[in-house]
């Protein structure tokens, strides 16, 4: 098992859902996984965002985030 940090630094959902989705994929893997916004993406932390916006590759981040949640992964702000 090996250790994974994944940062978010811009305000892009496509980059969110990205980062979002490596991490549950990697914790689906059975590594141990932490999240950290900082800069522009600390916008993502705020609980009234949609996160059902959709990327251009058609999946948008709630396709990923909820998984972190639920797993417990720590996201860091």
């Amino acid at each position: 098992m090996a250790s994974f940090v994944y940062t978010l630094s811009k305000d892009d959902v496509n980059l969110a859902a990205r980062c979002f989705q490596f991490a549950a994929k990697t914790h689906e893997k059975g590594h141990q996984v932490n999240v950290f916004l900082f800069e522009d993406g600390v916008l993502w932390a705020d609980v009234t965002r949609d996160f059902r916006q959709v990327t251009k590759t058609g999946d948008c981040p709630d396709d990923y985030f909820p998984y972190l949640v639920e797993n417990e992964i720590t996201v860091s702000v």
